[in-house]
């Protein structure tokens, strides 16, 4: 189910110099907004909410997500490297399952955590709000996982496709168009984030938390097991 070596990898070629630039640059970015508005504004439950909700859950984690979730696979199929992995006799699951949970583990590291700290910064976690996005985003962290790993498998644009899904479907149409919401992961996980934060706290989600939960978890798995039969016919192909 997991493989060292693989995982080895895996984590060096997400966190090669060009990427862990991009990784570092978002939180960073959030890391900075939170501490201009803390100076300029004290502490402030409504902005706590809207740069924790609007910018790092509906664009940070997504994008974070992409480079991740796509980086772990994509390049070694572009680049045919991916048959000299196929060639040894470790199966199919095993392979998305471990790249899987070291994407899942890359974006974890560099959402959550700085989320954890802005929220702190923003309003020192009051009525658990820092709490409720960190969750959120770590729950978010493992379906983008999953997904973002099965485009990698299906598509050479694959991160052309993951960005336009980010930016677009869950930061713009997402927030605009009630039926997009509710095929958000964005709005999945926000749902966790509303049931952790206290009442008052401004947390909403167009999702009841049931069904998020659900979704999520349909997502996740979903996406792993069709990522793993898309592997399997990339080695009938390749050996045929």
């Amino acid at each position: 189910m997991y493989n060292h070596t693989v995982a080895r990898l895996t984590y060096r070629a997400l966190l090669g110099r060009r990427r862990v630039l991009i990784l570092i640059a978002l939180p960073a970015l959030l890391l900075a907004i939170s501490v201009a508005v803390r100076v300029l504004s004290g502490s402030d439950d409504a902005a706590a909410v809207d740069i924790l909700g609007g910018f790092a859950l509906a664009a940070m984690v997504p994008l974070i997500g992409v480079v991740a979730g796509t980086g772990a696979i994509a390049p070694e199929i572009d680049d045919g490297s991916i048959v000299y992995l196929l060639a040894k006799p470790l199966p199919r699951r095993t392979i998305i399952l471990t790249k899987l949970i070291v994407a899942v583990s890359v974006t974890i590291a560099f959402t959550t955590a700085p989320i954890l700290v802005a929220g702190l910064i923003l309003n020192g976690n009051g009525l658990g709000i820092a709490s409720g996005y960190t969750v959120a985003a770590g729950a978010a962290a493992v379906a983008y996982g999953a997904l973002f790993l099965l485009l990698g498998t299906i598509s050479r644009n694959a991160v052309v496709i993951g960005l336009i899904y980010a930016l677009v479907w869950e930061a713009l149409l997402g927030n605009v168009l009630p039926g997009v919401r509710t095929l958000s992961v964005q709005q999945w996980s926000l749902s966790l984030a509303e049931g952790i934060a206290e009442s008052g706290a401004g947390v909403t989600s167009d999702v009841a938390l049931p069904l998020a939960l659900v979704l999520l978890v349909s997502a996740t798995v979903l996406g792993t097991w069709y990522a793993i039969r898309r592997l399997t016919a990339l080695t009938v192909t390749g050996d045929g």
